[in-house]
């Protein structure tokens, strides 16, 4: 990971434009379908905030750019399922993923609006649970109702402990310079990641457990 993460930081970090751009494309591609299961958007996207205390990046451009991203790699994957309905699913390269685009279903049947506002949080559903939203005959003015707020609840989610854990480090660790920084930021990236994604994953076992449980026995 800071084999990938060091060289991007080092060289956005010097064109302020490319690290907006950055986190703009992470937390898009982020909602694609399949895409999103791979590519370590949450990662980037604390990794780059981290450079908010330095003063290379602006906190309200990072969460802005990272905001709108989602919105739209959401909204994209959504209308793609509103107009495919249910084929889109049976589609190549879902049908790479049956596992998962169940799971997305289930998800979304069991939690219905909410679902969209959940799978914000748990990874790897999170990228393909709009599509299925659209697929499965979400309106949008329902979809809209959610996804927004969910990602306005997401972003800072994802920016300040990065933020927070480099002020922290400048503060009372004295590491005023970035190329000091810079070291430890993957392994607070990596860190934050894993707590964030470890809780979504937790809360969505226990409540497919609670509602297993739930079921009465045949």
């Amino acid at each position: 990971m800071t084999s990938f993460l060091d060289p991007l930081i080092s060289f956005v970090s010097a064109h302020a434009w490319l690290a907006y751009l950055t986190l703009f494309l992470a937390a898009l591609l982020e909602a694609v379908p399949v895409v999103g299961s791979v590519i370590p958007g949450s990662t980037i996207i604390l990794a780059l905030s981290a450079l908010v205390p330095g003063g290379e990046l602006k906190l309200q451009w990072v969460l802005l750019a990272a905001a709108v991203g989602a919105v739209l790699g959401d909204g994209s994957a959504y209308w793609i399922g509103h107009r495919r309905q249910r084929e889109i699913l049976s589609t190549w390269p879902l049908t790479n993923y049956p596992r998962v685009v169940a799971e997305s279903e289930n998800f979304f049947n069991r939690f219905g609006t909410w679902a969209v506002f959940f799978a914000r949080f748990v990874p790897p559903i999170r990228a393909f649970v709009p599509v299925t939203s659209g697929a499965l005959g979400m309106a949008p003015a329902k979809f809209y109702a959610v996804n927004i707020p969910a990602i306005l609840v997401w972003a800072p989610a994802h920016v300040l402990p990065g933020v927070l854990a480099v002020s922290a480090l400048h503060k009372y660790a004295g590491l005023h310079h970035h190329g000091h920084v810079g070291k430890h930021i993957w392994i607070l990236a990596v860190a934050t990641v894993a707590i964030i994604g470890g809780l979504g994953v937790w809360y969505y076992h226990r409540r497919q457990n609670g509602v297993v449980a739930a079921k009465p026995r045949a």
